[in-house]
Order: C-alpha cells, then sequence, then structure tokens
C-alpha cells in the first residue's frame, strides 16, 4: 500500500509562477490526432498507408516505436498527459468527469499552463484535451476558469456532415458517430482543415518578443470517417485494406477481456462482415489517416515558410490506438497492443534522428517538453523525461509502459513483452519477438513464470477507484461477489456476449 503522506504529495497542484521575462526558449508544436493507431508509415502499421507528411516528420527527428497511451480513451488518455498523472492516481477512467469539478485537481497546474507561466503565448485549437477549455459544452468565449490555452472555438472537430448516416443503421444504440464512407464535400469543409488552417495563421503572426506553445489537435480519423474522394482513391476497394486476423482470436483470452469493451456503439467485426461493411470502414480509416497526414503537412510548411523550424520543438502524437477488426472488435477499449499503441514523433533542436524501441509512454510528454525547453521540471509528475532517448535513441529505459482501463485493469508493456492483468486477477501475456499480432497468450505456461512476475512488479502502486462524477464506459468488479458492473448494469459470468 502507498503512504499517505505520498499520496498527499502527488495531490499537490504545481505551484504556478509568475510570468517570466521573455527568454530565447524554443516554440513547441504539440499536435494531437484523435484514434490514431500505427497504420502510419513511420511504425509500419500497415502497408499500404500514405502519410507522406508523417514520414519527413520522422526523418527529421525521433520516433518512438514502442510508444503507449495511459489510457485506451479519450478522456482519461487527454487528462494523463496534460496533468502529468497516470488515470490510476486521478480516478479518471470514462468519458467524465472533466477534472477541473474534481476538487483534487481543480487547481493542478496543467502543461500548457506551465508553458503560460514561464513566458509562453500558449494557443490551443481542435481536439486537444477531450472537451474544450472549460469542461462539456462550455464555449471558450464563455469560459471564466482557469485557461488551459488561449483556445479558439472557430475551427475543429468533424466539420460537414451527410444529412443522414451512410451506413444506416447499427448495433447497440445506432450512435450517430458509427458512420463512414464518401459523400459529396470539400476538404475545406472539415473541421480538421480549419483547424490547419487557423494554426497556419498563428504561425505567421506569432509574437516576436517571446515564444509560442501551439496545440493543434486533429479529430480524424475518429468515426465518422468521412474524407473526399481523392483521399479514397489512394486505397483499393478490395481486401488489401483489411487487417490481418485470426478467427478464434479471443479463444485463449479470459473473459474478463469482454467486460472492457462490453456494450459499445462500435461494431463488432462479425457485423461489419454480414453488412458488407469491413473494407468500407477500413479503407475510409486509411482516407482519413491520409487527408489528417496533409493537414499536418500544411502546419509543417508553414513554420518552415516562416523561417521556425529550426527553433521549434515539434512533438505528434495520438491518444490511443483504434482496432479494425483485431480481437474481433472495432474501436479502443482494449489493452492489447493494436488500442495501446500510438506515433510519437519529436523533432526541432536538441532532437537527434533515430528510430527508439525503448517503451515509451504519453505520461512522459509533460516532462520531457519542460526538459527540452529549459523550463523547471515540476517533481510530482509521474512521467519520465524521454531527452535521454532523443539524444540516444539507444539509451535504455527503466521501466515499462503502463496503460491502465477503468480500476484494476492494466497492461505492462516491456520492450519484448507484454502483460495484461485484469481485476478480476486474469492475465494475458505476449512475446513480440515472436508474436507481434498478440495472437498466443502464454500466461499459463510455466517457462514464463519469471517473466510475468517481474511484469507485476510494475503494476500501479496507485490504483483508485472512478472518481465521483464518473460516466460512460465505466466498469467497476467486486471481488467479493465476482460480479461486474459495466454502465451501472450489473454484468454476470454466464451473461452472454453482446454480438
Amino acid at each position: 500500500m502507498i503512504s499517505k503522506t505520498l499520496f498527499a504529495l502527488l495531490l499537490i497542484a504545481v505551484p504556478l509562477v509568475a510570468n517570466e521575462p521573455p527568454a530565447k526558449k524554443p516554440n513547441v508544436l504539440f499536435i494531437s490526432i484523435d484514434d490514431l493507431n500505427d497504420w502510419v508509415e513511420p511504425l509500419g502499421g500497415h502497408p499500404l498507408a500514405k502519410t507522406p507528411n508523417l514520414k519527413r516528420l520522422a526523418a527529421r527527428g525521433t520516433t518512438f516505436l514502442n510508444a503507449h497511451c495511459q489510457a485506451p480513451l479519450c478522456n482519461p488518455s487527454r487528462t494523463s498527459i496534460m496533468l502529468g498523472l497516470r488515470p490510476s492516481t486521478t480516478g479518471v477512467y470514462g468519458l467524465a468527469p472533466w477534472f477541473r469539478t474534481l476538487p483534487q485537481w481543480r487547481d493542478r497546474v496543467t502543461l500548457p499552463q506551465h508553458f503560460s507561466a514561464h513566458g509562453y503565448k500558449t494557443l490551443g485549437v481542435g481536439k486537444l484535451f477531450h472537451t474544450g477549455p472549460g469542461g462539456p459544452g462550455v464555449k471558450a468565449k464563455n469560459f471564466a476558469g482557469p485557461r488551459e490555452f488561449e483556445f479558439t472555438d472557430a475551427a475543429g472537430g468533424i466539420g460537414v456532415k451527410p444529412d443522414k448516416k451512410l451506413i444506416g443503421d447499427t448495433p447497440m444504440g445506432n450512435n450517430p458517430l458509427m458512420d463512414w464512407g464518401f459523400f459529396p464535400h470539400q476538404d475545406k469543409d472539415k473541421g480538421d482543415y480549419q483547424a490547419a488552417s487557423w494554426a497556419v495563421e498563428q504561425i505567421k503572426t506569432a509574437p516576436k518578443d517571446r515564444p509560442f506553445f501551439l496545440g493543434v489537435g486533429f479529430f480524424l480519423p475518429h468515426v465518422p470517417c468521412y474524407a473526399t474522394q481523392k483521399w479514397f482513391d489512394l486505397y483499393p476497394e478490395d481486401d488489401r485494406v483489411l487487417p490481418k486476423v485470426k478467427q478464434d482470436d479471443r479463444s485463449d483470452t479470459p473473459r474478463f477481456s469482454w467486460y472492457l469493451h462490453w456494450h459499445l456503439p462500435e461494431p463488432r467485426v462479425e457485423w461489419l462482415k454480414e453488412k458488407n461493411q469491413w473494407r468500407n470502414l477500413c479503407r475510409s480509416y486509411l482516407a482519413c489517416i491520409s487527408f489528417v497526414d496533409a493537414q499536418v503537412g500544411r502546419v509543417l510548411d508553414a513554420l518552415d515558410q516562416e523561417g521556425l523550424s529550426d527553433n521549434t520543438i515539434i512533438v505528434l502524437w495520438s491518444d490511443h490506438g483504434f482496432h479494425l477488426g483485431e480481437k474481433g472488435i472495432t474501436g479502443k477499449n482494449s489493452l492489447w497492443e493494436r488500442s495501446t499503441r500510438v506515433p510519437l514523433i519529436f523533432a526541432g533542436p536538441g532532437v537527434a534522428q533515430g528510430k527508439c524501441t525503448q517503451p515509451a509512454e504519453l505520461l512522459d510528454l509533460y516532462p520531457t517538453l519542460a526538459e527540452l525547453c529549459g523550463l523547471p521540471v515540476p517533481k510530482n509528475l509521474e512521467g519520465l523525461s524521454l531527452a535521454p532517448q532523443l539524444k540516444n535513441a539507444q539509451a535504455k529505459r527503466d521501466r515499462p509502459a503502463i496503460t491502465t482501463h477503468n480500476h484494476g485493469n492494466h497492461s505492462v508493456r516491456s520492450e519484448r513483452y507484454r502483460l495484461i492483468r485484469y481485476a478480476d486477477g486474469s492475465q494475458e501475456f505476449y512475446d513480440h519477438q515472436t508474436d507481434p499480432h498478440e495472437w498466443t497468450n502464454l500466461a499459463d505456461k510455466k517457462e514464463h513464470a519469471a517473466s510475468i512476475a517481474e511484469h507485476i512488479k510494475w503494476l500501479p502502486k496507485i490504483d483508485l477507484p472512478p472518481a465521483a462524477g464518473s460516466l460512460h464506459r465505466i466498469l467497476t468488479y467486486d471481488r467479493k461477489t465476482d460480479e461486474a458492473v459495466w454502465e451501472g448494469k450489473t454484468v454476470r459470468r454466464s451473461d452472454p456476449i453482446p454480438k
């Protein structure tokens, strides 16, 4: 058990200091892409993926080939990044609450606030936190609370949509976001195009007397996956767009693995097959990736044109991965590689060219950016600076990457292995050297007992239950009754798995 004293230290907000006088510090371009898995050229997750701008960014700096999110869901992942704390420390596991509603985090200094307090002009557009600067439904112009960024409501999000869903009704609630495909529209009508345009303008008019921290949050390839025809034309209308899957892949995974995505709007792969939508979804996802890549390119071009690239730290990341049929599901909400592995690319002054296979965490962004920019690194962050790996991609890391989805469910990803421990004690263990698709669960193999025990040592010591106000995709488990509760409804061992 962790001591009360140590836990209290973690709750202390990072102190804000008066704005420092301008100094010759590097700018920061902070690019977030929602729901982007490893289907990008720098990570090689899909052989057909066309992402020339991510490729050129990677060629300039360091690509982390083994980077992982702290949570396979938007709100807890982004909360973790911005606060520098694990979901198991904050208790934020679902799409609610907004962390500022929790007394213990109300005054916590976020990553952009830390930069603002040290003289940076902080600007934001699109999806950076899960919502805008004041939580769900609060417009930036109406928000009087702590400012995370100088934020614009004028761009970002889905943008133009068809009059009705393109794929018809979907199971488990017919969520309006569950849609994909082509309909007649123009790139300029899309929220991400507008977000890039706004970012380009900020770069062109950037202040000369102080550095900037510019956050650009792209929504796609989050569903609905709509793209214009030219992006669809990059990809074939056949099975080459599909991922590699193993038909009986869930036969050796614990039943509890289903509880993490028990009843969700994201369709199962069997539904996609029945409705002839699997190819369409994968092709739409790839088309949206290429569209967003082009928007990233527009922002990078603006940096080059303004002569700012040599003095700007660029970091590009995704909040989590996304299944497109692997393990029989679509969406995130799992602790497997497809859901936890994310693009993480750094470039700019002080960043060497290279590819790093050491485990990295999105939790590391806060301390890494602070160190790279010469700011004090707050002492109560749970991440580690990646500066050693950015100087030398072969530099060793002294701990694995940990992903958490709801209370008591954790993945521990080292350079070679992945351990998954569920709240009921069931486990999975994979050897990525021989099984990169995680098709064979080795948890019951005696020859791996020592390795499993070593990974167990890294499970979070602080493991809080869901915070007050937790909603949406919340799972809890009662060991006494051996019953789980999914979004308020009891799940028993005998209940059929939803399809």
